[in-house]
């Protein structure tokens, strides 16, 4: 996956990540993304829905983000769905999460 993922983004298609899954733990998540070797342009921050933190976030090389939802599954909108549809509306809007 690690290819294809380098032949969209490198080509400027924006990728997202996710993290909290029972099934894949957000730890082997971010080091796959970590493994595909871009630079980091926005640092592990917070960010915010509804004026608290739901999770957190890092931007890297080539419009590819890592994203966490505190206490979302595999199927986000489900278990988290206003958090879902706060980062949804701003990345499909091209805006920062």
């Amino acid at each position: 996956m690690i290819k294809y993922h380098k032949n969209l983004t490198s080509r400027g298609y924006r990728a997202l990540i996710g993290d909290h899954d029972m099934c894949v733990p957000y730890t082997g998540s971010q080091a796959w993304t970590r493994s595909i070797g871009y630079k980091i342009v926005d640092e592990w921050r917070p960010w915010l829905s509804n004026g608290q933190v739901v999770g957190y976030t890092q931007g890297y090389d080539n419009n590819l983000t890592f994203l966490t939802i505190k206490g979302a599954g595999h199927t986000v909108p489900e278990y988290k769905p206003q958090e879902a549809f706060d980062f949804y509306k701003r990345f499909l809007a091209g805006l920062k999460i």
